[in-house]
Formats: structure tokens, C-alpha cells, sequence
């Protein structure tokens, strides 16, 4: 890491953060597969209920849990233990032994998964490349999941070409990598410009100094479309409609869902919201995803 990645790596973390964090159980696991030297980090709220199932979220590309910082509190208000993971080569979790892309997590996960949830299934929910990831690992092991939500995911195969282009910034002095990471999240993220300043500028800038997973191409392919005939969960998509990996294709996706999905429950747009859904429209998404989970638990 150079100098300048360096000094924006200790950007103070934003209380919330700071906060949340310390309020959560952290939960490591080891890997038996070759070469994968170090812990897959989880960190947990709340208590699990009886006859309720582990309530587990996957976060998005170039991120860890923070992602789900929003969200974590109200989840927890409902009666669910929440289990949000930082996935292999994103945030505190060791990489991949081989791989720079979701399919080099996918046994790492699920062996994870196994041996802090033993046979007992969860309730899934992944965002943009957690939700693509999910998919993957369903369409693999679907014994691991009760149910399946995915939220601004990519890699569906409606849209013809890229629709957003990034700054390169890991080569850039300070100032002008934070003017990077101010674009990125515009261009990308969220669609409320006024967002950017403060907590989520500083969290995006500690989520990706740590992405060690930088060579990711699956999600500007047709995987997860290809992945979800596999999946024979129910499986719901929640969605920001201003989503700027799609943009005027999103009006594609519900049909392109139906037809992958075997058990296809519901696609939700959230009016006034980028691909970021849960973050810049908290509530809005809260209200949809726990109507995507009762319908999945029936």
C-alpha cells in the first residue's frame, strides 16, 4: 500500500460505525482448503428466537459489513440474530487461496457457513456482488438457504453494455483519490449526491483500501441469471430505481427474474433510490425486505 492509500486507509471510521461495531459478537472461522491462511470474519447482533433462522447478509463489491450499517438495528427490532459477513478478500477476511472473483469464494463460504450453522439452513440476503455471490453459492449448495433476497444485484443479463464508468484512484495523491472516491460514489452508488459527504464517503474509503479482490469480471455477465435455475428457494429482488447499473433496462429485470427463478416471489422497486438502496432509502428498503421474508418463510 503506498503512502497516500495509506493515510486514507486511517480516515477516522464514523461513529456509527464505530459504534454498531462494538455492539456486534465477532465470529471467525477458519478454512480447511489449501493455502487459505487466516479467518473469515462475521460480526452478529441480537439473539436468535426460537424456531427463527439465522438472518445472514452478504455485502457488495469493494465492501464488508458496513454496508449494512442502516439496516442492522431494525433487523435486530424484529426478533432476528443477524449475521452480516465480510467476504473472502474484502474487509478483515483473509482472500481466496486461488481466484480474484466470486467463484473463488463460494467454498470458502460455504464451509463457513457449515460450521457456525452446522445443517440448520438461514435466511440470505445479498447485495450487488453479495447477491450475484449468493446466488452462486445457491445454485452450488442449496441446502445452505431457506430463502433467497437479492438487493441491486448484477450480472442478470438484460442490460448491452456497461452503464457506469469508475475513477482509478490507488495511484492518485490524497485529495485527489478522495475526489475519486466522491465521483465513484456518485457514478455508482447513490443517487442522492448530498449523501456522499461524511459517513458514507469516509465508509466506502475503508471498505476499499482493503478490497483485495480487484480483478472481478462475473458481474458484467449473465452468471447470476445462469445460477438461478439452480436455486429452487423462494427468491425475491429488491431494487433502488434509479439502480445505475441498469438504469431504463431495470424495467427488463422482473421478467428476466421470473424466467431464471424457479420459486420467483416479488421484485420491489424503491422509488428515490440508486444501487444503494439500503443505505440511501433505509426504511423504504426495511419495509420491503421484511415483506420478501415473510412471503419466503411460508
Amino acid at each position: 500500500m503506498s503512502g497516500a492509500q495509506q493515510e486514507l486507509a486511517h480516515l477516522p471510521l464514523p461513529a456509527s460505525v464505530v459504534a454498531l461495531g462494538a455492539e456486534a459478537t465477532v465470529q471467525r472461522t477458519s478454512s480447511t482448503l489449501p493455502g487459505m491462511d487466516g479467518d473469515i470474519v462475521w460480526h452478529v447482533w441480537g439473539e436468535r428466537a426460537p424456531g427463527t433462522l439465522p438472518l445472514v447478509l452478504f455485502h457488495g463489491g469493494s465492501g464488508s459489513w458496513t454496508h449494512w450499517l442502516r439496516n442492522i438495528d431494525a433487523l435486530v427490532a424484529t426478533g432476528r440474530q443477524v449475521w452480516a459477513v465480510d467476504l473472502p478478500g474484502f474487509g478483515d477476511s483473509v482472500e481466496p487461496p486461488k481466484g480474484s472473483d466470486a467463484d473463488a469464494i463460494i467454498e470458502p463460504l460455504y464451509e463457513s457457513m457449515r460450521e457456525l450453522f452446522g445443517p440448520q439452513p438461514c435466511d440470505l440476503v445479498g447485495f450487488s456482488f453479495g447477491g450475484m455471490t449468493a446466488g452462486m453459492l445457491l445454485a452450488a449448495h442449496p441446502e445452505l438457504a431457506r430463502q433467497l433476497v437479492l438487493v441491486g444485484a448484477p450480472a442478470m443479463g438484460v442490460v448491452p453494455q456497461r452503464q457506469f464508468e469508475l475513477k482509478a484512484w490507488r495511484h492518485l495523491p490524497p485529495e485527489a483519490q478522495l475526489a475519486a472516491h466522491r465521483f465513484n460514489l456518485a457514478a455508482l452508488m447513490l443517487r442522492d449526491t448530498a449523501l456522499i459527504e461524511g459517513e458514507a464517503l469516509a465508509l466506502h474509503v475503508g471498505n476499499v483500501v482493503r478490497d483485495r479482490m480487484q480483478r472481478r469480471r462475473l458481474a458484467h455477465t449473465d452468471i447470476l441469471a445462469r445460477s438461478l435455475p439452480q436455486v429452487h428457494c423462494p427468491v425475491h429482488a429488491i431494487y433502488g430505481e434509479s439502480d445505475s447499473l441498469y438504469k431504463e433496462w431495470i424495467s427488463a429485470l422482473e421478467q428476466a427474474y421470473a424466467k431464471a427463478a424457479p420459486d420467483f416471489r416479488g421484485f420491489a422497486l424503491i422509488p428515490e433510490a440508486g444501487h444503494w438502496v439500503q443505505y440511501e432509502r433505509p426504511s423504504a428498503f426495511h419495509d420491503a425486505l421484511l415483506a420478501a421474508l415473510r412471503d419466503g418463510a411460508q
